[in-house]
């Protein structure tokens, strides 16, 4: 009964939000509607304490550039300064992928930082500690437009449950000299015997391609050497398939009339999904401090509230990594990943403004 509810999912979602149309992605879209509800959520804090809700729209160009900026150089310095720093134009092209999430949060805090300078009445720990609560929920939605690009995916299980990440190789498959309608990849049921508790499970790719002038023989010649060929050397598809290179391909073809449809019977690795752990850990922690927010509003100790921030946020991303796949080789050779030896310091300080954040509040409570 367990086995049957922790069987694995093949991951495959098209990361545009409309087919056809690859310009608005998912991970765009949610990355705008972590802004968006953001502001809004902001506009409430602002009213309900007092403040002059118009200067959110100022906060709110201060945070989309210093999350942008600082996660960008993040990334840059961080994972790859020997590449992006011999070719300093590639720093722009934010398009092609490679944001950190420290950078974002020292951005943020420098950002912060230069707007509670221009903005008499709120303090500096004042603005930061509700802009977490909001950053949290942004947070959730990245890392769900995470999973949606099938990116930043998790070490195998080592067990049939988990995530087979198959876009990568669906994409490989489509460059194949050959009028490819259509790739999908999915569980195939009727396989439930092959499954061995190790980790490879049994994947199905369909292939649909167009008869042309391939007769089935032609076909299944190119197929079963170019399939073998992209499943078996292309390192994206080494990492996420698991095709027994010195076993003949399993290919299925079968006429549909007007085309062919390949049936390819290959295993898969399941993956932890940690964009999903990261992605309710973020959720759940903006639902602790919002709640908190909400009924302790007044008597919340400046401070406090980015402390136990850095401390939740950091802490679980430091823990995730252990289940994460290395982003870079160099971490390869490292005891602790970049992510953690980041998450580090950022714990360290949220303790640190825990204490004195309940310290100061205490002396305020005696001195009133």
């Amino acid at each position: 009964m367990i086995n049957s509810i922790l069987y694995y999912v093949v991951w495959s979602p098209n990361p545009a939000v409309f087919s056809g149309f690859d310009r608005l992605r998912w991970y765009s879209l949610l990355f705008a509607l972590g802004f968006i509800i953001s502001q809004q959520i902001m506009v409430h804090f602002f009213k309900k304490e007092g403040q002059d809700e118009n200067l959110v729209d100022r906060l709110t160009i201060y945070m989309v550039l210093a999350t942008i900026i600082g996660a960008r150089l993040g990334h840059v310095l961080f994972y790859e300064p020997a590449r992006y720093l011999s070719n300093p134009i590639d720093i722009l092209k934010v398009w092609e992928g490679g944001l950190a999430s420290h950078g974002a949060a020292i951005g943020i805090l420098f950002a912060l930082w230069l707007y509670a300078k221009k903005t008499p009445g709120q303090s500096y720990l004042w603005v930061v500690d509700r802009i977490v609560i909001v950053v949290a929920l942004t947070g959730a939605l990245i890392r769900f437009g995470n999973l949606m690009n099938s990116e930043i995916g998790g070490k195998a299980t080592g067990t049939d449950s988990g995530f087979v990440f198959a876009r990568d190789t669906e994409e490989i498959l489509l460059t194949m000299n050959l009028p490819i309608e259509d790739i999908t990849a999915y569980k195939p049921n009727e396989r439930k015997e092959e499954l061995t508790g190790s980790g490879r499970v049994p994947v199905n790719i369909d292939i649909q391609i167009n008869k042309g002038g391939f007769d089935e023989k032609n076909l299944r010649n190119v197929l079963e050497r170019d399939i073998k060929y992209a499943l078996t050397r292309f390192s994206s598809s080494k990492k996420y398939m698991a095709e027994d290179p010195d076993a003949p391909l399993d290919l299925e073809i079968r006429d549909q009339g007007s085309h062919y449809l390949a049936v390819v019977k290959t295993f898969g690795i399941a993956k932890h999904p940690t964009q999903i752990y990261e992605s309710i850990t973020y959720l759940l922690i903006f639902a602790f401090l919002f709640l908190g927010w909400k009924k302790y509003t007044s008597t919340i100790p400046e401070g406090l509230y980015l402390g136990i921030f850095l401390i939740s946020v950091f802490g679980m991303r430091f823990v995730w990594e252990f289940f994460k796949e290395n982003q870079v080789e160099f971490e390869d050779n490292l005891a602790f990943n970049m992510g953690q030896a980041l998450s580090i310091p950022l714990v360290l300080a949220g303790i640190g403004l825990v204490f004195y954040a309940l310290k100061n509040g205490s002396k305020k409570n005696i001195e009133e």
